[in-house]
């Protein structure tokens, strides 16, 4: 049986500063871009989950929708029968379950069922209740930058400074949440790297993290297999061919360190903590 440490009674523990955590990506949907229909069974998800687990990762992020590029939206209805199932029964086994989703009651409904983060990729934009209900629940909120839904998502990457402008864009965000009752201890954000943000609009948020850092909240990174990735290689790659990529922006930012990354091959991302970590305690310095 997987033991993990039970985040509702330590949430300050589990955004406190340390090595990068690492949340392994569950999507319970037929229709992801790197993943769709792996685990779409709550029982194939649910083992999933566990086996991320058992490789080292702090926290499971459960999905029912897809965001890839283009993606239709599913129905409440239909979100909450893919990911409550899972939800419940990974936090019943003492697994840190976060839930990524863009709906206030879906979050709300996965949370009374275990979960202890709600990730929202809309930054709270795609739900005007998200603020203050993630508010009242009292648990981690990570707020990402965003700009439109996946439909037309790529038509939104028009930026003078990508840096400077999703800085302000989250800044603005976050004063919203602590002025819908939000804590800021409660807070993490995430630049939305591929969310309005085709190719080369991600590097820069990667290079210049330290003026995110800036704003003072812990900071999430979700580069796993995104297309960005692919276009920096030499040769084309299929999304789960993109791991050796991920580990290598997982070793970069763990050395600030970042509060956490969102892969899909927990392994590899553990091990690049792991040799970061090593060189850290030998004297290298960021």
């Amino acid at each position: 049986m997987v033991h993990l440490p039970d985040w509702r009674t330590a949430a300050s523990e589990l955004l406190s500063r340390g090595p990068s955590r690492v949340m392994g990506i569950l999507n319970v949907t037929p229709d992801s871009f790197s993943d769709g229909g792996d685990w779409f069974g709550a029982q194939a998800a649910v083992d999933h989950g566990l086996a991320m687990a058992l490789s080292g990762a702090d926290i499971i992020d459960v999905g029912g929708e897809s965001t890839r590029p283009g993606a239709q939206r599913v129905s409440e209805d239909e979100e909450l029968g893919r990911v409550l199932p899972v939800v419940r029964a990974l936090a019943d086994r003492g697994v840190a379950v976060s839930i990524d989703t863009m709906r206030a009651s879906v979050a709300g409904a996965c949370v009374a069922a275990g979960a202890v983060i709600v990730n929202d990729v809309s930054g709270g934009l795609a739900d005007a209740d998200m603020f203050a209900t993630v508010a009242s629940l009292g648990v981690p909120y990570v707020l990402s930058h965003w700009r439109a839904h996946s439909t037309d998502m790529d038509d939104h990457d028009r930026y003078d400074d990508v840096v400077v402008q999703v800085r302000a864009e989250l800044a603005r965000r976050a004063e919203e949440f602590i002025a819908a009752g939000g804590n800021p201890g409660q807070l993490v954000l995430d630049p939305g790297l591929g969310f309005a943000k085709a190719t080369d609009s991600n590097w820069p948020l990667l290079a210049r993290l330290d003026e995110l850092e800036s704003l003072g909240f812990p900071i999430l990174i979700g580069a796993s297999r995104k297309r960005f990735l692919a276009a920096a290689l030499s040769t084309e790659r299929a999304p789960a061919q993109r791991d050796t990529a991920t580990a290598v922006v997982t070793a970069i930012v763990a050395q600030r360190p970042v509060w956490a990354v969102r892969v899909h091959d927990v392994a590899g991302s553990i091990d690049a903590i792991s040799v970061v970590t090593a060189l850290q305690k030998a004297g290298m310095t960021p």
